[in-house]
């Protein structure tokens, strides 16, 4: 993947940013674009100004700290990890289609005490201009808190982020997005520790056969319905492939499979009234 001269250009930008700050918390999920915000601010800033944070909930994949723990430990990012209780608000719980704004406030709460008890001088996270349109109630929750978020600010988009992320060897440069595994549950449907494990045991057996690409599965009780990347849609539609699926979701707890033939679609929940185009797999 070549850089482009806009994205150098901005990396630049981004340095100034940062240095005309001194020091950052940053809120590292160890997604793309934190990982790489996070490289970038300890080469700009040195190690004894910048801590990254990981907020750990039921909410929060088993997957993604392993891949921001391997990418703080590469690099040799500070990182301090914090719990957080969002699962216990009842306004979270209830799973409005403003949920994230209840997560959020929970998690920037938290890290801004942390960044002044510290004295660093601003807290940043990883939204990148295109996180900017859409359905994004959590930004409300970082504005109150002061929360900055320089990659937007800057204009760099994720395929930019990408292209600098691997020009830097960072390894998240080519992984898939994964938000929180509240996301894979329809609004309205209530949050729960329960449901939470049994979505994030579907998407791991599912990894462990070999799905690889964009995936969601989505609950819907006890039938989960699947968001697999065109290409993998394609390569698992077989007898075998079909079969194989469904072994590893219904070892997750679910009784039902689907697959929705419109393949992955981020942020799919924020309309629930599209009509389903499904094929079913059986059940266990």
């Amino acid at each position: 993947m070549t850089v482009t001269p806009p994205a150098i250009a901005k990396e630049v930008a981004l340095v100034d940013w940062l240095k005309s700050r001194g020091s950052v918390l940053i809120g590292f999920s160890g997604g793309v674009d934190s990982a790489y915000l996070a490289c970038v601010a300890l080469d700009a800033l040195g190690p004894g100004h910048v801590l990254a944070v990981i907020g750990r909930s039921a909410s929060y994949p088993m997957e993604q700290w392993s891949r921001a723990r391997g990418v703080a430990d590469r690099f040799g990012v500070p990182v301090l990890e914090l719990d957080t209780d969002e699962i216990n608000d009842p306004r979270y719980a209830a799973n409005p289609s403003n949920r994230c704004y209840f997560c959020k406030s929970e998690l920037w709460s938290r890290l801004a005490p942390v960044a002044r008890e510290r004295g660093l001088a601003v807290v940043v996270d990883g939204t990148n201009a295109d996180d900017v349109r859409g359905h994004r109630p959590g930004k409300g929750a970082a504005q109150e808190q002061g929360v900055r978020s320089p990659l937007a600010e800057l204009g760099f988009t994720k395929d930019e982020i990408r292209e600098l992320s691997q020009a830097r060897d960072i390894p998240t440069w080519s992984q898939p997005s994964s938000p929180c595994l509240a996301s894979r549950l329809p609004y309205g449907t209530e949050v729960t520790v329960e449901r939470l494990a049994t979505v994030e045991a579907a998407e791991r057996a599912l990894r462990e056969i070999g799905v690889t690409g964009d995936l969601r599965v989505r609950y819907f009780g006890d039938v989960a319905r699947l968001e697999l990347s065109a290409g993998e849609l394609a390569r698992w539609r077989t007898d075998d492939g079909r079969r194989a699926i469904r072994a590893a979701v219904t070892s997750a707890g679910f009784e039902t499979v689907e697959l929705d033939l419109r393949g992955f679609r981020s942020g799919s929940m924020n309309h629930p009234h599209e009509q389903p185009l499904v094929e079913s797999l059986g059940v266990a």
